[in-house]
């Protein structure tokens, strides 16, 4: 099969979305399969720049971080898409990539399908303000329908996520495929060394959170929880690892809450050399995210063998099972920081969890998943054939 990726984001840029779509990538090649890119140009390249075609692309306002494809560049380019003879477009990003996703799939006669990566109603309105929070969720859920119902075919990475999707009123074919954890998350990595890069003393209690630093993932939470923790553990440290427009507004909440000596921003770190390391320097892995369609860094803390304590909502609802690696907390403060003191004092429950989560991590394998994503690609090319026939015989 030979599958074109459409997407708004990739590596260099640092994000679930472009982990997930290397995951996909990889090991769908490993099955035999062709898998194309087009993603944006940021003036800089990733560790594997192979099959990929970089568009040019413009700066986003209050966004550094990302860039905005030019759809006339794509759209130069049909015939020489065409002369590929690509089965099937995979959309991975709802802003140009849609559009061009959509407007491709059309003008090569192939099937279009889009992978539901982000939780818009619960993300929008962090970003424009002015507008009610109602309003904003209205929008997004009508934003989602009208491009949902505009494929042949969507992924979301768990149940509860489609759902709400089908709540939406989105009646396109969809499947529940989440994406996996490669065998590399597995390789241990190595705690002294990262403690000593980052200047971390060897036995201080740290806590981790890995990610996009971005409003919707509710780090605010985390700091008014660390408050809590420091009142029974005066040297405790939050490192937060990753970059995103939530920074400045996090690195001041910490200096009102008196927590400058207790939180350390790290910046984005190196997949291939530093992550597994800096997922096994922490005590323990701390996530309070209400908008996660999967929440996949759980998953790889877990594979380092990191106990976890997090929320559960949305997609992390179905990820993560109680005592499965992780300790299940509700978003409220003092319990929150109860159940992290009650790990941190206890070490032996800590690396049983620890050691229960690093076994059921090895149950999400990317291999797996991508075996079914594979299937389901089969579904959505046999329905798009039926109903061409259907068109011809009518």
């Amino acid at each position: 099969m030979k599958i074109l990726f459409l997407s708004d984001v990739y590596f260099p840029r640092v994000n679930g979305v472009s982990t997930s779509i290397q995951t996909f990538r990889h090991n769908l090649r490993l099955l035999g399969h062709t898998v194309h890119l087009i993603a944006p140009d940021y003036q800089s390249v990733s560790a594997d720049e192979s099959d990929i075609v970089r568009i040019p692309a413009s700066a986003i306002p209050l966004d550094p971080e990302d860039r905005l494809m030019s759809f006339r560049a794509v759209m130069k380019q049909v015939e020489r898409l065409r002369a590929e003879n690509y089965d099937l477009i995979h959309v991975q990003t709802p802003f140009v990539a849609h559009y061009l996703g959509t407007k491709l799939a059309r003008k090569l006669g192939i099937p279009c399908v889009e992978t539901y990566h982000t939780f818009f109603e619960e993300y929008l309105y962090h970003y424009i303000p002015l507008v009610p929070k109602q309003v904003m969720r209205s929008l997004a859920k009508r934003f989602s329908r009208h491009q949902g119902n505009s494929l042949h075919g969507m992924i979301v990475p768990t149940q509860p996520m489609q759902k709400v999707l089908c709540d939406y009123g989105i009646v396109t074919r969809s499947e529940v495929i989440s994406t996996g954890i490669e065998a590399a998350s597995f390789e241990l990595g190595d705690r002294a060394w990262f403690r000593e890069k980052y200047h971390i003393v060897q036995d201080r209690p740290m806590l981790l959170f890995v990610g996009r630093v971005a409003h919707e993932k509710n780090i605010g939470f985390l700091l008014k929880m660390l408050v809590q923790v420091r009142k029974v553990i005066p040297e405790i440290l939050l490192v937060i690892t990753g970059e995103g427009p939530a920074q400045k507004s996090l690195a001041h909440a910490s200096v009102e809450l008196g927590l400058s000596d207790n939180v350390q921003f790290i910046g984005y770190l190196d997949r291939e050399n530093e992550l597994n390391s800096c997922y096994h320097s922490a005590d323990i892995f701390v996530f309070s995210s209400r908008t996660e369609t999967q929440g996949l860094v759980l998953l790889e803390a877990m594979a380092q063998g990191t106990a976890v304590v997090s929320t559960a909502e949305l997609g992390t609802l179905e990820v993560l099972r109680e005592g499965e690696g992780v300790w299940i907390a509700p978003e409220e403060e003092t319990e929150f920081a109860a159940k992290v003191v009650k790990l941190l004092h206890d070490p032996e429950a800590r690396a049983q969890l620890g050691a229960a989560g690093r076994d059921y991590a090895h149950t999400w394998s990317a291999a797996k998943q991508a075996e079914r994503m594979l299937d389901f690609y089969g579904e959505v090319l046999s329905a798009a054939t039926v109903g061409v026939e259907e068109l011809v015989l009518s």
